[in-house]
């Protein structure tokens, strides 16, 4: 069979997506990855159930080398124990398991290094001045999740240390420092995927009550602990800034 040279550009193209695509679904995704995620399904400490399935998607791109993670990519993890509201309060164990796009599935390994109620969510998306409105949402000013104002006019986002982050039309990026129990991301990529969390977003924001007791940042690595005295209510639309964790001695560094 004769291939017509006009056609090997596009040949050779396919084959190294496909042959990216392939090393990176064998292997784990690098540790300190950071992964914006919204969850799709709620869980509710009075309902929920061992081994209950959990959905999200990937709320932003996220840049690798060499290739990259789209924005809309599902998110699955599930429910590995569940306390009910009580004397002692109530708790649900959370794992995330894999993030599957068009083109690949990737066993998931991951700790959550910040976690916003979708009423968080739901106002870093707005200006912080009501007369902005009057303006197009990309000369907008607006909050993260964590403090820090994302001016997307001038696109970079500032906290009271100077300028942290930058700001694109597709989302916002920037580099994560270690920060009380949540250690510092990749640092091999200064630009990680941050959506609506600042920089230095850590622990839960805007539930009542609910903290996150253990990130699954580390040990026990992946397992990821909410606790409240009352019962914990996670809505559809929560954001999770998830981080990627070794989960053997074959993991990337």
């Amino acid at each position: 069979m004769v291939i017509r040279s006009s056609l090997m550009p596009f040949l050779r193209l396919a084959v190294a997506l496909l042959c990216s695509a392939v090393a990176l679904s064998a292997q784990n995704l690098p540790v300190g990855t950071a992964l914006p995620v919204a969850l799709g399904s709620s869980l509710n400490t009075k309902s929920a159930k061992p081994g209950q399935k959990i959905e999200g998607k990937l709320m932003q791109e996220v840049m690798l080398s060499g290739t990259k993670l789209r924005s809309g990519s599902h998110v699955t993890g599930h429910v590995v124990s569940v306390s009910r509201p009580g004397t002692s309060g109530a708790r649900i164990v959370l794992q995330f398991d894999q993030l599957q796009d068009d083109r690949q599935t990737i066993p998931l390994h991951a700790g959550a290094r910040a976690v916003a109620s979708s009423q968080s969510v739901f106002s870093a998306g707005l200006p912080v001045d009501t007369n902005s409105t009057d303006e197009g949402s990309q000369s907008w000013v607006t909050k993260q999740v964590g403090g820090e104002y994302v001016f997307r006019g001038r696109g970079y986002v500032s906290s009271d240390q100077g300028k942290v982050g930058t700001w694109s039309g597709s989302g916002v990026w920037g580099k994560l420092p270690e920060v009380d129990d949540c250690p510092a991301g990749d640092n091999s990529n200064p630009q990680q995927a941050l959506w609506i969390f600042s920089t230095t977003a850590c622990g839960a924001y805007g539930f009542e009550h609910t903290k996150l007791e253990q990130t699954g940042l580390t040990p026990p690595l992946g397992q990821i602990v909410l606790s409240s005295p009352k019962d914990i209510d996670l809505r559809g639309g929560s954001g999770w800034l998830l981080m990627v964790v070794a989960s053997s001695p074959g993991a990337a560094n």
